[in-house]
């Protein structure tokens, strides 16, 4: 159906769809809890370790399991009822939180035998979880959203993540440091709980036919030639990889809050963590009602410099608050790239072929955030954490210029031409 005049300009069409706004609050809730639990892991385990590579193994463990399954996971979400996916997948997170907290609660003595290994392998549980639950997510969200309200639909899921990712480190932070670690992560549980019922509340929606039977050889293969053969989709998903690959300073925040730098604690530290998440969702708002269709491609581009600029001035930033100011900044940037890649990837992919797409989209997101956390631990180490994140920084321009170059139909993009 064409989009009508006044639909153009509605910020908030694809809100007056009851399973949408359905699926909105139970991901928000999820994200919330998962991003929560995230800020307590992180300081938990530096405490125990006192070493910032153990961030970065936090990260790995993972990221492992995540990226070992991501391609089958995208098969069965093309195959199977992607609600019960999402559901089971949400059921398995509550069980790891609630080990989590039994794990702190009542069986420290494992953490002192251990040290941070038990916690490792809950990480790598969730892991496993998450490498079915993306690819479910975003292929369901297509399903009930008309086409002519993906960037809507886009622009507010990325502005609900982001409202999550404000809102759970700061929680997280806050209640650690003011209540202790027993009931930060007993938070977490409740609120996990609470997302499973809100997505009992959704409508299952029948799965898309398949094209043709095909072998989970075939299945696979089929999904990523249409990845690889498509410049612009490639291209979207490489850069977002790597940008945030090498850009991302989220995994060693916890060494930037303590008292070496900022010395602002597991408090300052949510505030660190939320500050990304703040800029995007004031960017949200914006692109809500102006979404960045015209000249999308430049437009990409231009939010991936901006965003590693933004990351090299925070790492020589020696004040607390122009620190936040600047990784607010840096949301706002990411925020750009991060609803038009969405667009991009919600636009041009077939509907029986979305859960392999999104798959393969979440083994580079979780290369770059996963991978990303080990990168980041791994060169905090070895070249110093300052000099690690401008050279992280450094490399998110450099790459941004090679897509530039390599990627013209990227560059010239204009989504108002795919509607």
């Amino acid at each position: 159906m064409p989009v009508g005049i006044n639909e153009k300009h509605d910020a908030f069409a694809v809100l007056k769809i009851k399973d949408f706004s359905f699926f909105l609050l139970a991901r928000f809730i999820l994200t919330f809890a998962i991003l929560m639990q995230s800020v307590i892991v992180g300081w938990q385990v530096y405490q125990i370790t006192n070493d910032v590579f153990s961030l970065g193994l936090i990260g790995l463990a993972e990221a492992i399991p995540f990226l070992s399954i991501a391609l089958y996971a995208g098969h069965i979400a093309d195959l199977f009822n992607r609600k019960k996916i999402i559901v089971i997948c949400s059921f398995v997170y509550f069980l790891c939180a609630l080990a989590l907290f039994l794990l702190t609660y009542k069986f420290s003595n494992l953490l002192v035998l251990h040290g941070a290994f038990p916690i490792y392998v809950i990480i790598f549980i969730t892991g496993l979880s998450r490498g079915f639950l993306y690819p479910s997510q975003t292929a369901f969200m297509a399903q009930i959203v008309p086409r002519n309200l993906y960037t809507n639909s886009s622009t507010w899921n990325s502005s609900v993540w982001h409202i999550a990712a404000i809102t759970g480190p700061a929680v997280g932070g806050l209640i650690y440091g003011f209540f202790g670690i027993n009931m930060a992560y007993l938070t977490v549980v409740v609120f996990v709980a609470l997302s499973i019922l809100f997505y009992f509340n959704i409508k299952s929606k029948p799965v898309p036919p398949k094209e043709k039977e095909e072998s989970i050889f075939e299945s696979l293969k089929t999904g990523l030639k249409f990845v690889f053969k498509n410049q612009i989709l490639l291209s979207a998903i490489s850069l977002d990889m790597f940008a945030v690959l090498f850009g991302g300073a989220v995994a060693i925040l916890p060494v930037f809050a303590g008292p070496a730098m900022l010395n602002v604690g597991p408090q300052g530290l949510g505030f660190l963590r939320a500050a990304p998440a703040f800029g995007a969702i004031l960017m949200a708002v914006y692109l809500a009602y102006k979404p960045p269709l015209k000249n999308s491609g430049k437009k990409l581009l231009i939010s991936v410099v901006g965003f590693g600029l933004c990351i090299i001035f925070f790492a020589i930033s020696n004040n607390f608050y122009l620190s936040l100011v600047l990784l607010a900044l840096s949301g706002v940037f990411d925020n750009v790239s991060v609803i038009l890649r969405f667009t991009i990837m919600q636009l041009l992919t077939p509907d029986n072929m979305r859960g392999r797409v999104a798959s393969i989209n979440s083994i580079f997101i979780g290369s770059s955030n996963e991978i990303g956390a080990f990168e980041s631990g791994l060169a905090a180490r070895l070249l110093g954490v300052i000099p690690s994140v401008i050279f992280g920084g450094s490399m998110t321009l450099l790459i941004t210029g090679i897509a530039a170059k390599f990627a013209p139909k990227l560059r010239k993009l204009d989504l108002n031409k795919e509607f």
